[in-house]
Formats: structure tokens, C-alpha cells, sequence
């Protein structure tokens, strides 16, 4: 694999190994924002001047099943904008090339990623610079509808694994994913419950005995101490409706709140203090 495709893979798989002043392998931070909510370009830039190692960027959806109220009303804000499937793939263009060395992910619903056909998908997402791809209700039984287009393309799909995925399960979510494993700590959705942290370590560490991927945790994760106690046990986490609701709150002004916010969460993730496996 060369050029573009290897770009892409060491991007991401760059975000998990960076290491801590005293030389060990620190935790990632992933930042979530929703496309289109507000001046996105911004935001993204605050981000990235905050420390968030990965970005994920929502592509709005008129039904985010997954995603609790906050991210679901910066989806209908961003869509009242006008927001288009080809805007969402500009911003990435142009956040590349600001940005050529920050991992970016697109998540989102499978009805704008293959409406025009995966391939169309896959090949648009990696002429505009995109990593990793996070399709929420695209089941991995159902990998024939999304997976071998971005595999084809070199852009990792990173699957989801929750509280209710058991053993005889996990092998299918994990067979074809790559980047890093998102794990869902609550049944639910986004922003609304937080897992205890004994539980998040259990499933983390039944995760790592089934996969050598990265396993980032999100759903629930809001404040630094939150984020801190989470990256102990694992190589990642994951924050998104904390960050939009800046973006409902302060409008305009979003973007000195995101990057204020993102550091914070950033330094405590980073800093955590690891739990050995």
C-alpha cells in the first residue's frame, strides 16, 4: 500500500502511540462536532488548538437514532442550514489542508453514505483527506454495504461494540474493522448516561482479549475527570456532546469555548495515569 492509502492508515494509527514526556504510550483524546452547526471550519480549528489527537465529524441526519438531544438538534440545525452530503466532504477537504496531519473521521447514518453508492462514498471521502469511517446502522452483518468500498479506498471502518455485545457476537463486529474499536459504555444514547468506570475496565478488557485495535470509549463523557478515569483503562476517549452544545450555547463565539473546553479534557486524558492491562 503506498501514497494516499498509507497516509491515511498512519494518520490514525499514529493518534494511539503518541507517548507521555516520560516516554510511555498516553491515551488518545477524540473530539466530535457536527458538520454544518455553526462556522464548522472554526470549530475544527479549535479543536485541533485544543489537543483533540482524532476528530470525528457528524454528517446530519434527519433520524440520528443514536444520538441523544444535543447532538440530535445540531443535526437539525446544520440540515435547516442546508447542509449537503458534498458540504460535509468540502469541509474535510479543506480541514485537510489545513491540517494535513490530524486524523479525521467521519460518523454518521448509512442513507447519505450510500445513497449514491458506497463506491461513490469511498472514493469522494478519500480524495477529500478522510480516515476512518463510523457508520452507526450499518450492522457488521451487513458489511457488503459499506465495508469492502472504504476497505478498497484504504479508509479504516471502525466499528462499534456495546454493553449487550456478547462473545458469540463480538468476532463479527470485529472481523473487518480497523483504525480503533469505539466502545459504547451505556445502552443509550449519546450524552445523557455515564457507565461506571469498573464496568467500562471489565469491557475494555474483554475487548483487548479479542482484538489488537485501539479501544476508545464514548456515549456519557462530559467532564475532564470523567475523561481522565476513562483513559486510565483505555487507549482512548471519546467526547461529542459536550463540545456541541458550545456550539447551540455561544453561536458565533463558539470556538474560544470549544478550544478552552478541548484542552482541558485533552490535558486529562493525556495525563491520566495509566492502570497496567
Amino acid at each position: 500500500m503506498v501514497g494516499a492509502e498509507k497516509v491515511l492508515l498512519i494518520r490514525l494509527a499514529s493518534a494511539f502511540v503518541q507517548k507521555s514526556p516520560e516516554g510511555i504510550r498516553r491515551p488518545a483524546f477524540v473530539a466530535f462536532i457536527t458538520a454544518g452547526d455553526g462556522d464548522t471550519a472554526a470549530n475544527l480549528d479549535a479543536l485541533v488548538a485544543g489537543g483533540a489527537d482524532v476528530i470525528e465529524l457528524g454528517m446530519p441526519f434527519t433520524d440520528p437514532m443514536a444520538d441523544g438531544p444535543a447532538i440530535q438538534a445540531a443535526n437539525l440545525r446544520s440540515l435547516g442550514a442546508g447542509t449537503t452530503t458534498r458540504d460535509v466532504l468540502m469541509i474535510a477537504n479543506e480541514f485537510r489542508e489545513r491540517h494535513p496531519e490530524v486524523p479525521l473521521v467521519l460518523m454518521g447514518y448509512a442513507n447519505p453514505m450510500i445513497r449514491r453508492g458506497p463506491e461513490w462514498f469511498a472514493a469522494e471521502a478519500k480524495g477529500c483527506g478522510v480516515d476512518g469511517v463510523i457508520c452507526v446502522d450499518i450492522p457488521p452483518e451487513e458489511d457488503d454495504a459499506l465495508g469492502p468500498a472504504l476497505r478498497a479506498e484504504g479508509i479504516d471502518l471502525i466499528r462499534l461494540a456495546t454493553p449487550t455485545t456478547d462473545a458469540a457476537r463480538l468476532p463479527t463486529v470485529l472481523n473487518g474493522s480497523s483504525g480503533f474499536v469505539y466502545y459504547v459504555s451505556v445502552a443509550g444514547i449519546t450524552g445523557l448516561q455515564q457507565a461506571a468506570t469498573a464496568s467500562i475496565a471489565g469491557a475494555v478488557a474483554r475487548l483487548k482479549e479479542a482484538t489488537d485495535l485501539p479501544i476508545a470509549v464514548g456515549f456519557g463523557v462530559r467532564t475532564p475527570e470523567q475523561a481522565a478515569a476513562i483513559a486510565r483503562v483505555a487507549d482512548g476517549v471519546v467526547v461529542g456532546s459536550a463540545l456541541v452544545e458550545l456550539c447551540e450555547k455561544h453561536g458565533a463565539n463558539a470556538p474560544e469555548h470549544i478550544q478552552a473546553l478541548t484542552a482541558s479534557l485533552a490535558e486529562a486524558v493525556h495525563s491520566s495515569r495509566r492502570v497496567p492491562a
